[in-house]
């Protein structure tokens, strides 16, 4: 049985229906187990990362755990998660990291954040795999609102460019190194098939929505701002900041090969992306 943690989010549940096609068995951990919205077969139970106490009861039988953790709890959250990992006897760790960990000039919160979690599951003596994207295309999806009311896309930094996986891709590589052998010591790095800036992205959408999108650079400080003011803590408000502001770094916009060679198949690209996503972009009309 495969342990899923974050399974209510993004990757999570891309992650949860790959495996339940597989006919995999699927615990998935979550802390509010009324509301994970789940699909049937799954076996959903409350746990928190935070609280080290119940998780080694939450691995009884499982043989590979899924590990997503977020914010700047990360590597407490994923020294608990390894820590009752190794005592359950559980054979593997996929842990969803972040791209940018493998830039050793990196010094910002959350690829410093995500080596402290690496490092704790690489001590915890269970066996690992990292699989790292570089920038999600779902990302996107902050843009909905101002595109459905203004057709815009405000971002800063317009002249970074990141080479941005769909989530689709990342739970594909997830599932194939959750249910196959020889990724043991692995670590993978994950890009979409091009590097692109938001002008670009914005460009892509105008397409598939069939009206004009345009791209406006804001200041960082105002970027800032607009995601505290959607109830992001400050701390991490400056630390998701911090990671776009790599976008104009060389790292970020380099594509790897790495999810055609793990799944046999090309990444999806933006375009995609986002016929998929259209509705969740598409214009609101009065009346």
């Amino acid at each position: 049985m495969i342990l899923v943690t974050g399974a209510t989010g993004t990757v999570g549940r891309e992650l949860v229906g790959r495996l339940l096609a597989l006919g995999v068995p699927i615990r998935a951990a979550t802390r509010r187990p009324d509301s994970a919205g789940l699909p049937d077969g799954v076996q959903v139970v409350r746990a928190d990362l935070g609280g080290p106490d119940g998780l080694v009861d939450v691995m009884h039988g499982i043989d590979r755990v899924f590990l997503l953790s977020n914010g700047p709890e990360i590597p407490i959250h994923d020294a608990n998660l390894a820590e009752a990992a190794a005592k359950a006897g559980v054979d593997h760790i996929v842990k969803l990291s972040s791209g940018r960990t493998g830039d050793d000039t990196a010094t910002d919160p959350i690829p410093t954040w995500h080596r402290a979690g690496e490092q704790a599951v690489r001590d915890s003596g269970v066996a690992w795999t990292m699989v790292r994207p570089l920038g999600f295309m779902s990302n996107a999806l902050h843009w909905a609102d101002s595109i459905r009311d203004h057709d815009t896309v405000y971002a800063p930094f317009g002249q970074g460019r990141i080479a941005v996986v769909d989530p689709h891709d990342v739970a594909a590589v997830a599932a194939t190194v959750l249910t196959t052998d020889g990724h043991a010591g692995e670590t993978y790095t994950l890009s979409g098939p091009e590097p692109l800036s938001p002008g670009e992205q914005a460009d892509i959408l105008a397409e598939v929505l069939g009206r004009p999108v345009r791209y406006v650079e804001v200041a960082p400080d105002t970027a800032r701002q607009a995601i505290v003011d959607h109830g992001v803590p400050d701390e991490l408000a400056s630390a998701i900041m911090a990671l776009r502001a790599t976008a104009l770094e060389a790292f970020t916009s380099v594509v790897h090969p790495t999810v055609e060679k793990i799944t046999g198949t090309m990444p999806r690209s933006f375009r995609v992306w986002a016929e998929r996503h259209r509705h969740q972009f598409a214009e609101v009309r009065a009346g």
